[in-house]
């Protein structure tokens, strides 16, 4: 009974020192290159190269990754072969820095996010426009323009103007209606839009466009263009409200951000203080 215990346990060893053996065979046959003893293995290629890709680009791509990798693995071996200990602790305290700079700026994002209030109210975005007027010149001309490209061969030309030239709001619909035979077309002029915009559309010069128009008109051998100047304004102007309204937002929110993030400090400052977890001797 002894007898056939032992080679039990003889048989069990022996297959476990197979079963690793094997093991390490299989790892030994995945191996695609290896660098100063550092190995990488056909796993490490998986998802490399995407779908639908012909065999010969696939294999450029793995051999530039594997290159790559190489070339890599080398240049950090002769780094750390070749540079002092004082480089060394250098660089460690700046890794250090910047993982603590990613943990704090993760966590502060957090509790702006949590925290933060967005909504805007209009007197809000208002006054801070009237305090900041001089800070929002403009750096381009700005419009506010209507203008209608079509085939110089459209039917009903004289239809198309009079809708075009005439304010009201059913006419500028009945013109709406037709944009799928328009090549291009802006009808809200209500609304401000940056010149040079409107100059890659349009084959007019700048100084045209810079004027108050009722109405333009300009003809070539395939298209038509029909234009309408409400209102401009030149560069250096101070930029109207509903043009950086957006901006604005942004610039408010900022604020609020950086108030925010001052007040979380004092109150963990506070905290650690009161908790004598915090002193100065």
């Amino acid at each position: 009974m002894r007898f056939i215990t032992i080679i039990i346990f003889l048989v069990f060893f022996t297959s476990c020192d197979l079963f690793k053996m094997q093991e390490k065979e299989d790892n030994e046959a995945n191996v695609v290159a290896i660098v100063n003893g550092e190995k990488l293995y056909k796993k490490d290629l998986l998802n490399l190269t995407p779908d639908n890709i012909r065999k010969e680009d696939s294999i450029v791509l793995v051999k530039s990754f594997i290159q790559n990798w190489a070339i890599k693995k080398l240049l950090l071996d002769k780094s750390k072969k070749n540079s002092s200990l004082e480089t060394v602790n250098e660089i460690n305290d700046l890794v250090e820095s910047y993982k603590e700079g990613l943990l704090i700026n993760n966590y502060k994002e957090q509790l702006v996010k949590e925290q933060l209030d967005t909504v805007i109210t209009d007197e809000e975005l208002e006054e801070y426009y009237l305090d900041n007027k001089e800070n929002f010149k403009l750096n381009e001309e700005l419009v506010k323009i209507k203008y209608l490209h079509v085939d110089v061969n459209i039917n009903d030309k004289k239809e198309l103007l009079k809708l075009f030239k005439s304010d009201s709001i059913s006419d500028l619909e009945k013109l709406e209606k037709q944009e799928l035979s328009f090549k291009d077309y802006q009808f809200n002029d209500s609304i401000w839009t940056q010149l040079d915009n409107i100059l890659l559309k349009l084959p007019f010069s700048k100084e045209k466009l810079l004027k108050k128009t009722k109405f333009i008109e300009k003809q070539d051998s395939i298209s038509l263009y029909l234009v309408s100047i409400k209102d401009v304004l030149p560069r250096n102007s101070i930029a109207p409200l509903s043009y950086i309204k957006e901006t604005i937002e942004q610039l408010i929110l900022h604020k609020r951000k950086i108030e925010l993030i001052r007040e979380i400090e004092k109150i963990i400052v506070k905290d650690a203080t009161e908790n004598n977890n915090f002193k100065i001797y």
